[in-house]
């Protein structure tokens, strides 16, 4: 089932911001909003660290947690 989750971005390269566009929408230069399924949202995670470099990026998402969500880093 899609659920929705957040990633921004910093100092990434185009053809990640590229990808990421792809499956959300880029509402602000470096923050993407998609509803994606748990599937594809580990996908783009996994993209996401492995070409992060020197930039930094964060992925919000609903867990099953007190506060409803989890956040990821790279």
């Amino acid at each position: 089932m899609p659920s929705m989750v957040v990633i921004a971005t910093t100092a990434v390269p185009d053809h990640l911001r590229g990808a990421l566009s792809r499956w959300t929408s880029e509402v602000v230069p470096g923050i993407f909003v998609g509803s994606v399924s748990a599937r594809v949202r580990d996908k783009l995670w996994h993209a996401v660290s492995e070409v992060v470099g020197n930039g930094a990026a964060i992925l919000i998402h609903p867990a099953a947690t007190e506060k409803g969500y989890a956040i990821r880093t790279a």
